[in-house]
């Protein structure tokens, strides 16, 4: 067994966190811990992850009412430390709440639900998060499963992570373009996926967990997971 050891958070609503969980400890062998929305305590943890799912039943917004869970001021801090934090779909959504992401995710474009699966360009290959992916060629295909996955910044914003190369991931097409066709909900500049300033912080609408096993048809979201045992297992 690996000696990274993850934490996933779990709030009242989560439904994507034994899927982290299945990948973590039972793919790739790390030590992984369920952490509960009330606990504080997280110390012990070299990696959080904030997975998807409706925290609080998605009430007032996605991730208003989680961003005020005890654990996350403990997240907040294990990351400005510059330790990793992954926030997948409604971890995304909270991630921005709770400032630690600049931006929002506001209802898609079309104001429908999009379950399917989209292609993406990996922008940064060089964070702890996507170093596994520092040798592959193309495009990854990874689940989508959102109502509000539409990113959005004003101007300023989004000028700013575009001059601070924090975009990770961008909706394209199969062959890898990105074009107003391949974005499935409306996100500026085909935005998939950000990180902050620092890069150990990383967001995104897709589930690569989802994508983690070839029972499930596709392994391409694994190297989100697996690259990070090469820094500090």
């Amino acid at each position: 067994m690996s000696g990274l050891k993850f934490g996933v958070i779990v709030f009242p609503g989560s439904n994507c966190s034994r899927d982290v969980a299945y990948v973590t400890r039972d793919r790739l062998g790390c030590e992984t811990r369920m952490v509960w929305h009330r606990e504080t305590d997280i110390h012990d943890l070299d990696v959080i992850v904030i997975p998807g799912g409706f925290s609080y039943g998605d009430y007032l917004r996605c991730g208003a009412i989680a961003q005020f869970s005890p654990v996350m001021r403990s997240v907040i801090d294990h990351a400005n430390q510059g330790k990793p934090v992954l926030g997948i779909c409604n971890g995304f959504q909270i991630l921005t709440e709770v400032g630690l992401l600049p931006g929002a995710l506001i209802r898609n474009r079309d104001l429908h639900f999009i379950c399917e699966t989209v292609s993406l360009t990996i922008e940064r290959r060089d964070l702890f998060w996507t170093q596994g992916y520092a040798t592959a060629d193309g495009v990854i295909s990874v689940p989508i499963a959102h109502g509000e996955g539409r990113y959005f910044a004003d101007a300023e914003q989004l000028q700013q992570i575009e001059a601070n190369n924090q975009v990770v991931f961008r909706y394209c097409d199969p062959s890898g373009v990105v074009t107003p066709d391949s974005n499935p909900n409306g996100s500026l500049d085909n935005i998939a996926g950000i990180c902050n300033a620092r890069g150990n912080v990383v967001g995104m609408m897709p589930h690569p967990e989802r994508a983690s096993d070839r029972l499930l048809g596709s392994e391409d979201g694994l190297a989100m997971f697996a690259g990070a045992l090469a820094v500090l297992a």
